[in-house]
């Protein structure tokens, strides 16, 4: 089926931060392939709330993990919308991993999701995209990719390398008319920190949080970040190219 309108794939798009993007997009007229992990039940269910609010999306399942079933998730979407526009890599997990306390099966999760997953769907994305003339890519980072959080070393290293694999296929994909950028959320409230924001025994670190947060909001909502997702993917931040736009409450800026 033929269409005009822009077409954007969405990963991580049934909760959070990427369900935010999806139905923001929605809303500013693009079709969006809402895509979760495992469930197509979960991504149906926020692209069927799309539908509801008057906007067109359709839910997809992709394993951001494995790269051929990121080149399936490009062409089945091809198939329902025959065109590609944009890509949001909001698909991510966030799990403390103390030096010295064996958290390997963390450790490689972080690793295959955040860094892996996220260059597996560019990589699987941009033939598409050079082959329509251009496009792009938004990539989701984090405050943790520019500074340091103790505890969290493997979730800082994978947005630390989001960040410089963003920079990098800027230098990469610019002449082709794709234009790539980051965005860096600080605490952001999703089901990923759910812990953190209401259980009991997380006061003190609640309270640290908020005692490093120089915002009156220790913690970001999902819009927010979606509306900086929907300012790179637009016009008017054609002169961004490889950019990291922080969206962190000031924590980046220090004490």
């Amino acid at each position: 089926m033929a269409v005009k309108k822009k077409v954007a794939i969405v990963t991580g798009g049934s909760q959070g931060i990427g369900e935010a993007a999806a139905r923001r997009l929605a809303k500013e007229g693009y079709h969006v392939a809402v895509v979760a992990s495992g469930s197509l039940e979960k991504a149906e269910h926020v692209a069927a709330s799309i539908r509801n609010d008057g906007g067109e999306a359709q839910g997809f399942v992709c394993d951001v993990r494995d790269a051929g079933a990121a080149t399936r998730l490009v062409a089945d979407v091809i198939e329902r919308y025959a065109r590609v526009d944009l890509l949001v890599n909001a698909a991510g997990v966030f799990k403390p991993t103390p030096a010295g306390a064996g958290a390997l099966a963390d450790a490689y999760q972080m690793i295959d999701i955040n860094l892996k997953g996220t260059w597996n769907m560019v990589d699987a994305v941009v033939p598409t995209l050079k082959a329509a003339g251009g496009g792009g890519i938004v990539n989701i980072a984090s405050v943790a990719g520019v500074t340091g959080f103790g505890g969290y070393a493997i979730y800082c290293a994978t947005k630390a390398g989001i960040i410089l694999m963003t920079r990098a296929l800027a230098c990469e994909l610019g002449r082709e008319n794709i234009n790539i950028n980051c965005v860096a959320p600080g605490n952001t409230e999703t089901a990923i920190n759910d812990d953190i924001r209401n259980d009991p025994s997380m006061q003190a670190v609640r309270d640290f949080m908020t005692a490093r947060t120089p915002s009156p909001r220790t913690f970001s909502s999902p819009d927010d970040i979606a509306a900086a997702i929907s300012f790179l993917a637009s016009d008017q931040a054609r002169a961004m190219r490889g950019s990291c736009l922080l969206m962190d409450e000031g924590i980046s800026a220090g004490l």
